[in-house]
């Protein structure tokens, strides 16, 4: 594979992770409105918000088979538009019924193209041979920001759903449209030392990568917690008011941006293992710290140090999955895939329930533990000298962009 053609390759999947964010933070920041729309009860939301991750597990599992016969790029090139259409289904509909097709289909695409998105990350950076994994989770992040700043021009203006996803819509869909044309594995004339777990046309043995799984389900669990609950647990616990209940989760993702954007060279730096337990030790403290703030600005700083933290935990985990099974990533990172949804299903409900049960401040403990587990599990992202893409720290045989 060439240098330019490798360049415009990470170019063109950056993109693709940035309107992935713009895309979803545009749904799951306007479900106020979405509840409003189709007069869905409160009884009957959860069903709705769930549907969501449970047919994009599935779709990830299909995905794998399908990228066997004809590569993630081609899996990504039909999934991105389907999201964004599905998207605009949501803000087009009036009935009940019309809300969980529109759901559903957003459901299944986003499985699809979270999978393969990751798929050809892990692959361009075996190829690149350095970290770049964390790169594209950055552009992910951006977009999440501009998304979330555009549903709120759209709420602050009152405009209806349809209204404000139809221009975001119009400008993507021609861009991913004409990015697919320079996606690209990195699997041609690529160096890799394979493992014998991670052997061409092997087995995954779920025993080698159930700790990979299971950090991912903690960090979605975090990551759900933070989303779910912040501005209710500023407001309600911490006592501040209904604006300033909005600043964590704004907070959070601007130092979840800042950790991606710089943690790729924490990994060609110190290695993966030490900025994977880095990165579990500080949100651990920020967890704490939003557990013992006496205040809403120290509640605040809390939830920004777990930004941090959290950061580099989602990138990492795939990047792992792909060092572990170089002759079979694709099917790994499919699998790893389904456990950021089971880490959503289970976290916003699990900390709900001890809240209600117990106490929000204790509530927030429990994350914490769970992501204080990835210090144990930190050897399974490689061995502690390893910085680049492989499972070791190898020459720059690629290096471009």
């Amino acid at each position: 594979m060439t240098d330019a053609r490798l360049r415009r390759g990470r170019g063109s999947l950056a993109v693709s992770f940035f309107v992935q964010g713009v895309t979803f933070a545009l749904l799951v920041t306007r479900i106020p409105a979405i509840q409003d729309r189709y007069g869905i009860s409160d009884g009957l939301l959860p069903v709705f918000l769930a549907a969501v991750p449970i047919l994009a597990g599935v779709a990830s599992v299909v995905t794998e088979k399908v990228v066997a016969r004809v590569g993630p790029a081609v899996v990504l090139r039909w999934a991105q538009p389907f999201v964004l259409l599905a998207l605009l289904a949501v803000g087009m509909g009036s009935e009940l019924w019309h809300a969980a097709v529109a759901l559903g289909l957003f459901g299944l695409s986003v499985g699809a193209l979270d999978a393969s998105m990751n798929m050809l990350g892990v692959s361009l950076q075996r190829a690149y041979g350095r970290s770049i994994m964390l790169g594209f989770h950055a552009s992910y992040s951006l977009g999440g920001i501009v998304g979330a700043s555009l549903a709120w021009v759209g709420a602050h203006w009152h405009l209806s759903l349809f209204v404000s996803y139809l221009p975001v819509v119009v400008v993507l869909l021609p861009v991913v449209i004409v990015g697919s044309r320079w996606y690209a594995a990195g699997g041609d004339g690529t160096v890799v030392e394979p493992t014998e777990a991670g052997e061409k046309g092997s087995g995954i043995p779920f025993r080698l990568l159930l700790p990979l799984c299971l950090v991912m389900t903690f960090a979605y669990i975090g990551d759900s917690t933070v989303s779910n609950w912040s501005a209710k647990y500023l407001q309600d616990v911490l006592g501040s008011s209904e604006e300033l209940a909005t600043l964590p989760y704004n907070a959070y993702m601007v130092t979840t941006l800042l950790g991606r954007t710089v943690g790729d060279f924490g990994v060609r730096r110190l290695g993966a293992v030490a900025v994977v337990r880095g990165g579990a030790v500080l949100a651990a403290v920020g967890f704490g710290l939003v557990a013992v703030s006496p205040g809403a600005w120290a509640g605040i700083a809390g939830f920004t140090v777990l930004g941090l933290g959290l950061s580099v935990l989602v990138p990492q985990t795939f990047a792992a999955a792909g060092r572990l099974f170089p002759g079979n990533s694709d099917a790994a990172v499919a699998r790893l895939n389904v456990f950021n949804y089971v880490g959503f299903l289970i976290g916003s409900p699990l900390v709900g329930a001890l809240g209600d049960a117990w106490s929000y401040r204790w509530a927030m403990l429990v994350p914490m533990l769970l992501v204080l587990v990835t210090v144990v599990y930190a050897t399974s992202f490689g061995a502690r000298g390893a910085r680049y893409g492989g499972g070791h720290e190898q020459p720059r045989t690629v290096d471009v962009g």
